[in-house]
């Protein structure tokens, strides 16, 4: 079985072909298709309807909420009659267009603390069960605002108490109040804060007595910066969250979202290296 969010696809999109075959072969295929991402709502229902005619269940959206999030899960039985879950957890659409254009990240695995909470996701979104504690998942519009929120308190409480703290973050948007308020606030107790914010940021840094601690950059290059990486230093243990969501009202309120948080080491490296470099650009 085939179970996809879709955001934005391309005109004779791969991914739609690919999903059209594997039901034509027999597999249960599942798509959260969102008909009102803006430009492409045509195209989506287009899409969407192919789909729906080559016998996919198609779930056009939730209710008043625009599904945002990037996740996939494919349950297939192996060579060795074992059966494996292959989880995909993204920032960037499911897209070949826009992937030429766009730096993203995404997460392709089999672990299964992570195949458990995009299952549970996907029981949830069709309406098969109430969400439950996901153990590396934070959503929207149920708690990512509070998890967020959270995260940050902690860094100004380690801060307070003498021990190391940080926080870098690369995001598209930052507009949210309540996160912004708790940013100051960790930036008052010592904290520092370092944002990379590819557009709209709704934060004023270097403000004395306010946000001397916090540096905002934007970076415009080649490609449009659409990945999203939110570190916390966690006294020397970090946490890293990866994902599709920006820090805004409408993300946090309106839209079905979702960040990952990396348990690999290396990953976190990898995600750190990022974050280093676009903190090092000196050019765009």
């Amino acid at each position: 079985s085939i179970k996809i969010t879709i955001y934005r696809v391309a005109k004779d999109s791969r991914i739609t072909n690919a999903l059209l075959r594997a039901a034509e072969n027999g597999k249960h295929v599942s798509v959260l298709f969102e008909v009102k991402a803006r430009f492409d709502e045509e195209n989506n229902l287009r899409e969407a309807l192919r789909l729906q005619k080559a016998g996919c269940f198609v779930i056009y959206g939730v209710n008043s909420l625009k599904t945002h999030t990037k996740l996939m899960l494919i349950v297939r039985k192996d060579e060795d009659d074992k059966v494996y879950r292959y989880v995909h957890l993204s920032s960037g659409n499911y897209n070949e267009v826009t992937s030429r254009l766009y730096v993203d990240v995404g997460l392709l695995t089999t672990k299964e603390v992570y195949a458990q909470d995009v299952s549970e996701f996907f029981n949830v979104i069709t309406g098969h069960s109430q969400p439950f504690a996901y153990r590396n998942l934070i959503t929207s519009p149920r708690d990512m605002r509070i998890q967020l929120c959270n995260l940050v308190k902690k860094e100004a409480e380690n801060a307070k108490q003498g021990l190391p703290s940080g926080i870098v973050i690369k995001f598209n948007s930052l507009q949210d109040k309540e996160l912004i308020d708790e940013l100051y606030a960790a930036s008052e107790a010592g904290v520092k804060i370092k944002l990379i914010v590819r557009g709209m940021c709704c934060l004023r840094p270097g403000r004395k007595g306010l946000s001397e601690n916090i540096e905002v950059r934007s970076i415009v290059g080649e490609y449009l910066e659409h990945s999203r990486i939110y570190y916390f230093h966690n006294a020397g243990e970090p946490k890293l969250y990866i994902g599709s969501a920006d820090a805004m009202v409408r993300s946090f309120d309106r839209r079905i979202e979702s960040l990952f948080m990396l348990e690999d080491d290396f990953l976190k490296k990898q995600a750190i290296n990022n974050l280093h470099y676009n903190l090092k650009d000196n050019v765009n």
